[in-house]
């Protein structure tokens, strides 16, 4: 994560479920594609809304995560929590982004979607690094 261009909170979560219920929607991803069963977009849309705007308690992804974690016996890494929800906000708009388009049969869109989401995830899961922070970091800049 690159602090001077990550939004900052004063909340923490542990940054090891964040990175794991990312890789659980990187492979749904993956198996929306392989698959195309649109229920499957629609459930990303649900947990990603859930963790947003209701408690992230409640979210399936969030459960599976924590009891990951558990299993793997993986420490808790606390970080600033904006990034993560910054994160989140990204993954619900590429969701929906994603069921709008393949709704729409607009297949190659949908597969550019696809793959951006892809590479957001996959450097979110092997490298900690969120590609958010950067493109929340180029808007603060145009609007100064």
């Amino acid at each position: 994560m690159n602090n001077k261009s990550c939004p900052i909170s004063l909340v923490s979560i542990d940054s090891n479920i964040a990175r794991i219920n990312a890789f659980y929607t990187g492979m749904l991803i993956v198996i929306y594609v392989l698959t195309p069963q649109v229920p499957i977009l629609y459930f990303l849309i649900l947990d990603f809304s859930t963790r947003l705007f209701y408690k992230r308690e409640y979210s399936f992804l969030f459960i599976l995560s924590s009891a990951t974690k558990d299993i793997l016996k993986l420490k808790s890494v606390k970080v600033d929590a904006a990034p993560k929800r910054l994160a989140n906000y990204f993954g619900l708009i590429f969701a929906v982004l994603i069921t709008l388009t393949a709704l729409l049969k607009l297949t190659s869109i949908m597969y550019i979607l696809v793959i951006v989401l892809l590479i957001c995830v996959f450097l979110e899961v092997i490298f900690n690094y969120c590609l958010g922070c950067e493109i929340y970091y180029l808007y603060k800049k145009f609007l100064s």
